[in-house]
């Protein structure tokens, strides 16, 4: 048997666990005779011991980290393994990382409405929580890790960010104001390498372009990043020695040096942008790595993963599937993919191709949940029902979650496989860790995806359905790969 099914009991006598020895050898007899069906079916399930998912309260290194090339460790904000010492004592509070999600997506889909409508004024009910024309957004993006900036170099916490063009951290002497963080804060007049950008340089004005932000201090050119939650970062476009390892130091970095920095929660130093614009780190370390970079997200926020700079060798690359990237009309900041449709239980789901192509779909690393579009959720969630019928369904938060189960009576659960297909033939297969949220320990287990708000809201292959899997971006070669049990 694959695993105890719903409604199975323990056994204390000899003579029930005889009978239950001659009973599973006469099913396995049975099932064995039966045609490749059913074992198609069994193998389309994931069978699971949820209880080793849970995040232990001690860190446990991964073993698989990749060292091919600057590789810097990945941990979960909330977790253990983060040295943020305001997380370590308190439980993870799941309302406000939902929250703080839905607050992400209705930025992300703010820059989409704005480019599509040009100036058309949004729903009052939806404004109040975008950001501005020139905004991007943290929101919940959980994943963490530590770089060197300056000459001496200063460890920093940033917030490691595909949807964000821009690294930034909270420099002193914070003429407006910044908030707590668990580093010294970055002091730019005790770097030997730090230099302010001029008003008038053709760098500042391309961030002035990039961010529709035009201001300037004594000729010293600024940057503005507002949030969809109304937090946002003011302060001073610089450039500084950037150091990843030893062996991977760059000189001349462009950065957001944060003067002011207004409704931040995260104890962390700032961001570190991965996404295509000219500023991000990915185009600022092109002659060296040639825009190739991947990750893995570990499985349990007790465990670490890595973000790893240069393309692998031939034979670590055996196991990757590539799809092709591609580049949103709207956005070219983002990272599109082309997916055509979902399978549960090895089955396609009744999906027309063109719902998930207009606005498109993005991958994104700081988004918790991902969002599809209301014909592709509703198929996904009815199929994932009617596989987990054996199960309670309870409640879920405000519709949010709305497919959620107390399993807390149950050894083992078994529920469906669940794979996307992109546009040219390529099925990913989730990890058994990235098709369900634990919103409440066993007691509200939700499936991991939630339904767009709006028919123009793009969808988001968010970072629950990435986990434990080595994400690789050749932006250069124009398509990302997958490769399972990454960290």
């Amino acid at each position: 048997m694959a695993g105890v099914r719903p409604g199975s009991s323990s056994f204390s006598s000899p003579l029930s666990m005889r009978n239950f020895i001659g009973l599973s050898l006469l099913l396995c007899l049975t099932l064995c005779s039966l045609d490749k069906g059913f074992a198609l079916a069994e193998a389309d399930t994931h069978t699971v011991d949820l209880r080793s998912l849970f995040p232990a309260t001690t860190c446990s290194p991964s073993t698989k980290g990749n060292k091919r090339k600057a590789s810097l460790e990945v941990v979960h904000k909330h977790g253990p393994c983060s040295h943020l010492a305001q997380h370590k004592a308190t439980a993870t509070n799941h309302t406000q990382i939902l929250e703080q999600d839905q607050v992400r997506v209705n930025s992300i889909n703010s820059q989409i409405f704005k480019k599509l409508n040009g100036n058309e004024d949004l729903s009052q009910s939806k404004a109040t929580t975008l950001p501005a024309r020139w905004a991007t957004s943290q929101g919940a993006s959980n994943y963490v890790v530590t770089v060197g900036l300056g000459t001496p170099n200063k460890p920093l916490s940033l917030v490691f960010d595909t949807g964000s063009y821009l690294t930034w951290t909270q420099c002193q002497p914070c003429a407006g104001s910044c908030y707590p963080q668990k580093e010294p804060i970055f002091d730019p007049s005790a770097s030997t390498s730090y230099t302010n950008i001029s008003c008038n340089s053709t760098d500042c004005i391309q961030l002035r372009t990039t961010t529709k932000f035009n201001r300037c201090v004594a000729d010293t050119c600024l940057y503005a990043l507002e949030y969809g939650d109304s937090s946002y970062t003011i302060g001073l476009f610089a450039t500084d020695k950037l150091t990843l390892t030893p062996n991977d130091v760059f000189d001349g970095f462009f950065f957001g040096c944060g003067q002011k920095n207004e409704g931040f929660i995260n104890g962390t130093a700032g961001i570190l942008g991965l996404s295509r614009n000219k500023f991000s780190i990915i185009e600022q370390t092109i002659q060296k790595y040639n825009r190739f970079f991947s990750y893995c997200l570990p499985p349990t926020a007790s465990s670490t993963g890595y973000l790893s700079f240069g393309a692998p060798d031939g034979a670590s690359n055996a196991a990757v599937k590539y799809t092709r990237l591609t580049t949103l009309s709207l956005s070219s900041d983002f990272y599109g993919i082309d997916v055509a449709g979902i399978n549960v239980n090895g089955k396609k789901l009744s999906i027309p191709a063109s719902v998930f192509s207009s606005p498109g779909t993005i991958i994104d690393s700081g988004t918790v949940i991902s969002r599809l579009p209301s014909t592709a959720y509703t198929a996904l969630r009815d199929a994932f029902r009617a596989a987990m019928t054996s199960y309670p369904l309870v409640p879920g938060p405000d519709e949010f979650l709305d497919t959620c189960y107390d399993l807390s009576s149950y050894p083992t659960v078994t529920y469906p496989k669940i794979e996307f297909v992109f546009g040219d033939g390529v099925t990913l297969e989730l990890d058994a860790t990235g098709i369900v949220y634990f919103l409440n320990g066993l007691k509200q287990v939700c499936l991991a995806f939630a339904e767009n708000d709006d028919a123009n809201d793009i969808a988001i292959f968010g970072n629950t359905q990435q986990k434990n899997m080595e994400v690789l971006y050749d932006v250069a070669g124009g398509r990302v790969g997958f490769a399972p049990g990454g960290c």
